[in-house]
């Protein structure tokens, strides 16, 4: 069992940044893929950014709307993952959540993920 609990949204102007986290408590975080997601008023939730599980060669994918603007990292220590997020653009805006796969196959799939956080809000204005 893992909870995952998001921080750092706020209000933003467009071609701020911001930094999101999710704090994970449970157990072997490590040995967990993890996720980011968003959801706009209206509209399906969305994939934007994964990270495989630590062990080996760690890799990332990004949705091509935030390719070079955000970056998704991950700090076993702390257990915590992150995504920082330049150049925000007010089609940023949304409900951002994150995810843990157990089966480290970095989706972009919602059902692929066992573990969702309850979401944390941005907001770009123009």
């Amino acid at each position: 069992q893992v909870q995952l609990v998001e921080s750092g949204g706020g209000l933003v102007q467009a071609g701020g940044s911001l930094r999101l986290s999710c704090a994970a408590s449970g157990r072997s975080f490590s040995s967990y893929a993890m996720g980011w997601f968003r959801q706009a008023p209206g509209k399906e939730r969305e994939f934007v950014a994964a990270i495989s599980r630590s062990g080996g060669r760690t890799y990332s994918y990004y949705a091509d709307s935030v390719k070079g603007r955000l970056t998704i990292s991950r700090d076993n220590a702390k257990n915590t993952v992150y995504l920082q997020m330049n150049s925000l653009k007010p089609e940023d805006t949304a409900v951002y959540y994150c995810a843990a796969d157990s089966t480290n196959r970095v989706a972009t799939t919602t059902r692929t993920y066992d573990y969702w956080g309850q979401g944390t809000q941005v907001t770009v204005s123009s």
